[in-house]
């Protein structure tokens, strides 16, 4: 199985060994079983497409069927250490409901999500055309992708919402970028908690 490696270690590095972790948008369940394998997590995915599901199940993950759009009903406060959504923010109508829900039924979320501002997706607008790229890989009549947002956008919701930012890291080609991530960065990775926990 391929892992996107550079996103997983990061994710992985995040999170102590045996933690409870739900995995949101978990696809194939890839993530999860990465961080069963390197740290031992008990977790759940958490998957609306039934083709997905099947492949959770194919590939040993506990998988829960439910539409993320509506929240997460039923699980109860504090269920998890981590809530996850890898590269699936930006698919989510309820932005802004899907976060407080992450930070409701877990201790700490952790997102990542393609920049928008990344200056190859700036250029392809200069040149008149919907970016293409490896963090944004639809055509824009066939894209998953509802939201389209920035770095910079992330961070003003997070403070808007009083969601506390933990850490921020920005990459490109998996090579972590220190400087204007907003531009220079296609791809960025948070760690957040709630005001006073």
């Amino acid at each position: 199985m391929a892992y996107q490696r550079y996103d997983y270690e990061v994710i992985a590095s995040w999170i102590q060994g045996g933690e409870r972790v739900l995995d949101l948008g978990c696809g194939d369940g890839s993530l999860l079983k990465y961080l069963q394998e390197t740290r031992q997590v008990r977790g759940y995915g958490v998957e609306n497409e039934p083709e997905r599901i099947v492949s959770s199940i194919a590939n040993g993950i506990n998988v829960l069927q439910l539409d993320l759009e509506q929240g997460l009903a039923g699980i109860e406060d504090d269920a998890f250490d981590h809530v996850i959504m890898s590269l699936s923010l930006q698919a989510i109508h309820n932005t802004q409901g899907i976060l407080a829900e992450m930070l409701r039924v877990g201790h700490e979320a952790v997102v990542s999500f393609p920049n928008f501002a990344y200056w190859r997706h700036r250029q392809a607008i200069i040149n008149g055309r919907m970016p293409v790229s490896e963090s944004l890989p639809h055509q824009w009549y066939n894209t998953p992708n509802v939201r389209f947002f920035t770095i910079a956008d992330f961070e003003a919701l997070c403070a808007q919402e009083g969601i506390v930012i933990r850490e921020g890291l920005a990459f490109d080609d998996g090579k972590l970028v220190l400087d204007e991530p907003n531009f220079m960065a296609s791809v960025a990775l948070y760690r957040l908690g709630r005001q006073n926990a």
